[in-house]
């Protein structure tokens, strides 16, 4: 693991070159041209030059005084106006890394008496999240106590709180990032607050406690490592589907393998095949989002886009951070890094992530190793009503795309009955999964009451029942609509959007589409749709994507009124074999 370590220093050392300079002299970040500052992104900054500080000890970089630097970002997160809970979290973490006291800390030395106070102040004040917040709470409580700032340790509350909501919001143990919701909200979110809470514990004063907190997060953390041996596709796309994925989505899931690595969480004999799962996801990372011309990171450009939540200043700190801790943990676990090839298996796999009277969600994860075909069929909540990012649709990057924060029915169609516009998402009940006809694998759920684009359930109106089969490179996607009384259809829309992965910061072996293209074919149609002329939207910033830019969407449409009868079954069945080809072929 030496070279790996050296290799993550020197990339950390590169993109913290290239971003000390956007650090003003009262601690606030100078955006990069065309995009926004972000009130957090003080304390992720003093988070990076922390953790840098943490692996090399070293107090200056290239001309530049880090402490001084520290002290200047914490500074600033610490008298931000508004919510910056987010920025706090980060900047407790960054000031024990400079030391496990304050007596003894370097940056806590350069604060003035002003910013001392206030930060005393807003490390104590406690919001009861049901969140991934919830993890932010907990390093506030580490840093209180162990920089001597109270005789009180509230961490051990804290963290079993952590574990108490988990488990009061999912059947299946899964972080649940919007509990109450029609669909529970289960992403890249889950992973986050493992990592972020076990690097908190990891800075704590008093060990033992650590040691005492540590099974109880192995517990669930473990979950979602066995996911990762199906989720992270042969060219190294991890986590993608959710918001805040793309870059994100690959350093939560190098972190988690590795901080799993470092406690003994992962077998001497399943090792090699995490690290096998490591060193794809960490080559899509470095090719991907990594200007290597240059040495800094690239999330948004006029090919894709990223959440609204991070910016290019705030994604450059955080794989900065990450690369530290990366070489650090890298070091620790020491060895060589000796990768196995993961079987090449068909998978066909529903994870539960919860199951209720109400409502059921988890993850369908489909694999043809022959074709390259890899997908993700999230059935949860959303964040937002006007995204597609958690949509039940297959997320396939370069295959099977979709806008970055913006709704468009996707691969599922929209029927609309006046006020209400319902899509078979968020939701399902009596899910099933297994092996149907000539060893195909389907995937199926109900929703006993049609619900909207908003997420709100329309009590009486209908139902819907939903059936993907999965063949090889073929799959069948069948949507079956019935009413309850005679209804209105206003109109239907079912939308293809045709992308391909960014021209420049990509990997050779990554997938993308054909000639051919999705090959879709509607084998039944009860709506009598037509499709409308492709639409092009190749110079039209809304329809970026986390990987690469959207060209055409091909729209399914009913524009005139539909009377649905009641008992009748109005069925919509399209089918897909798309052209998988390499994008450098």
């Amino acid at each position: 693991m030496e070279n790996f370590a050296e290799q993550c220093m020197d990339m950390a050392r590169s993109i913290l070159g290239h971003n000390l300079e956007a650090i003003n002299e009262d601690g606030t970040i100078t955006p990069v041209s065309g995009d926004t500052a972000l009130p957090d992104e003080p304390g992720h900054a003093a988070h990076a030059i922390g953790e840098f500080y943490r692996a090399t000890q070293e107090t200056s970089l290239d001309g530049y005084d880090l402490i001084d630097l520290a002290a200047r970002t914490l500074t600033a997160q610490t008298f931000t106006e508004g919510d910056k809970e987010n920025g706090l979290a980060y900047s407790s973490l960054a000031l024990l890394c400079f030391g496990p006291a304050k007596d003894r800390n370097l940056v806590w030395e350069r604060l003035l008496d002003e910013t001392r106070e206030e930060l005393d102040r807003q490390l104590l004040i406690r919001t009861d999240y049901t969140d991934h917040q919830q993890a932010f709470n907990i390093a506030k409580a580490v840093a209180r106590f162990s920089m001597g700032l109270s005789k009180k340790d509230e961490t051990g509350k804290l963290v079993d709180l952590l574990i108490e909501r988990i488990q009061s919001t999912s059947t299946t143990g899964f972080f649940d990032d919007k509990a109450g919701s029609i669909g529970g909200v289960f992403d890249i979110y889950g992973i986050l607050s493992f990592i972020f809470t076990r690097q908190a514990l990891q800075l704590h004063s008093n060990m033992h406690l650590r040691d005492r907190k540590l099974p109880s997060l192995r517990t669930y953390a473990e979950k979602y490592l066995r996911m990762l041996t199906d989720l992270v596709r042969m060219d190294g796309l991890g986590w993608s589907y959710g918001e805040s994925i793309g870059a994100y989505g690959q350093m939560h899931c190098i972190t988690l393998i590795l901080q799993a690595m470092r406690d003994g969480w992962i077998s001497d004999e399943q090792k090699p095949y995490y690290f096998e799962l490591l060193r794809r996801l960490f080559h899509f990372f470095f090719v991907t989002y990594l200007d290597q011309e240059h040495g800094f990171l690239v999330i948004r450009d006029e090919e894709r886009n990223t959440s609204h939540k991070h910016s290019t200043r705030m994604a450059n700190f955080d794989a900065a951070r990450y690369l530290c801790q990366w070489a650090r943990l890298a070091k620790s676990i020491g060895g060589t890094m000796d990768p196995k090839p993961l079987p090449s298996k068909t998978v066909g796999r529903f994870v539960v992530f919860d199951k209720s009277h109400r409502r059921e969600n988890g993850l369908f994860i489909y694999q043809d190793p022959k074709s390259g075909l890899h997908l993700q069929i999230p059935l949860m909540g959303s964040r937002s009503t006007e995204s597609s990012d958690s949509l039940a649709f297959p997320h396939s990057p370069g295959i099977f795309d979709w806008p970055v924060e913006k709704y468009l029915p996707i691969l599922l169609p929209e029927l609309t009955f006046g006020e209400h516009v319902v899509i078979p998402a968020f939701y399902g009940k009596r899910c099933t999964t297994g092996l149907g006809l000539r060893n195909s694998f389907f995937f199926r759920y109900e929703q006993p009451e049609l619900i909207t684009k908003e997420q709100k359930v329309v009590s009486g109106m209908g139902n819907c029942k939903v059936n993907w089969t999965f063949l090889g490179d073929k799959i069948t996607s069948e949507f079956v609509f019935t009413v309850k009384n005679p209804t209105q259809m206003d109109s239907m829309r079912y939308v293809l959007a045709l992308g391909a992965p960014h021209s420049r910061y990509r990997i050779g072996t990554t997938f993308a589409l054909g000639e051919e293209s999705l090959r879709a074919s509607v084998e039944k149609d009860d709506f009598q749709a037509n499709w409308a002329d492709p639409e092009v939207v190749a110079e039209d910033p809304e329809y970026r994507t986390y990987y690469g830019k959207i060209h055409y969407l091909q729209v399914l449409q009913r524009n005139h009124p539909l009377i649905m009868r009641p008992g009748q079954q109005y069925r919509l069945t399209v089918t897909f074999q798309p052209d998988i080809v390499l994008a450098d072929e």
